[in-house]
């Protein structure tokens, strides 16, 4: 069934520190190392800008053993319904989800583990108004697409399983909704018809990376180094907060995979 409030509008999130391993995180192609005080300035700015958006903010220790667990929105979902833990489609980083297991466990009543062995990361899971899409990827098989839909059947959630672009990490690489009715996209992504039914606004020609946007209640933030990302945005509307993404992109990483973000129905607003 639709979700019965804006799906962008958010109250509560849980976030991670990075490791100093960080620095080795996964990357599709290599352009260096990012450095670890600028990741860490990053992800500091990114949570303020999440409080300010009216989030409470809970903020786990760093794991030193996994390079990649700051982006807690792969091994997990959640909604206000219930959590799903996931099994991330790269090998090394599917104890992160035993680490987050705990921590959902004590914020939702029902916590969901995906069945079978396929594999799902949360960068392919772009959750709209009247249905979550699963974009298959390097990192989403259709056998974990299959287990995943299962378990948004059980939260009362209708999905739809849509492919990622060849040569695209994951689909919300190239795709954030930030209204109900519209998703900022790269050309590539739109032009393959899986957002038929709601408007689309397209990142200018080498801003493809613009895409990685994060919808929060009355806010959008976007990587700062994207300026004509910004202004099509502010002229459009919308309330733009630019955040630095110059590091956690080096290691394939965006707005959205920094955070699990839903609406708390027990937290006042």
């Amino acid at each position: 069934m639709p979700l019965a409030r804006p799906v962008y509008r958010f109250n509560a999130a849980i976030v991670r520190e990075p490791s100093a391993s960080v620095v080795k995180g996964l990357r599709a192609v290599d352009h260096g190392d990012p450095d670890y005080d600028g990741v860490a300035a990053e992800h500091a700015a990114y949570v303020e800008a999440l409080e300010a958006a009216g989030l409470a903010v809970t903020v786990l220790p760093p794991l030193e053993a996994f390079p990649d667990s700051i982006f807690v929105e792969d091994p997990a979902l959640v909604f206000s319904a219930g959590a799903i833990l996931l099994r991330p489609g790269n090998a090394a980083r599917r104890g992160e989800t035993a680490q987050l297991a705990p921590v959902l466990k004590r914020r939702f009543e029902t916590v969901l583990e995906m069945a079978g062995t396929g594999f799902a990361d949360g960068g392919d899971i772009l959750v709209t108004p009247d249905r979550v899409l699963i974009g298959l990827s390097a990192r989403t098989n259709a056998a974990g697409a299959g287990a995943l839909g299962a378990c948004l059947t059980r939260l009362g959630l209708a999905s739809k399983t849509v492919t990622t672009p060849p040569g695209v990490l994951h689909f919300k690489t190239d795709c954030a909704l930030i209204e109900e009715n519209c998703v900022l996209t790269t050309a590539r992504l739109a032009a393959s018809g899986v957002f038929d039914g709601l408007e689309t606004l397209i990142t200018p020609e080498g801003e493809e990376a613009a895409a990685n946007a994060l919808r929060l209640n009355d806010v959008v933030l976007a990587g700062s180094q994207f300026p004509r990302t910004i202004e099509m945005l502010d002229q459009a509307g919308y309330n733009v907060v630019p955040l630095a993404t110059e590091q956690i992109g080096r290691i394939d990483a965006g707005l959205s995979c920094m955070s699990l973000r839903w609406f708390d129905e027990t937290l006042d607003g």
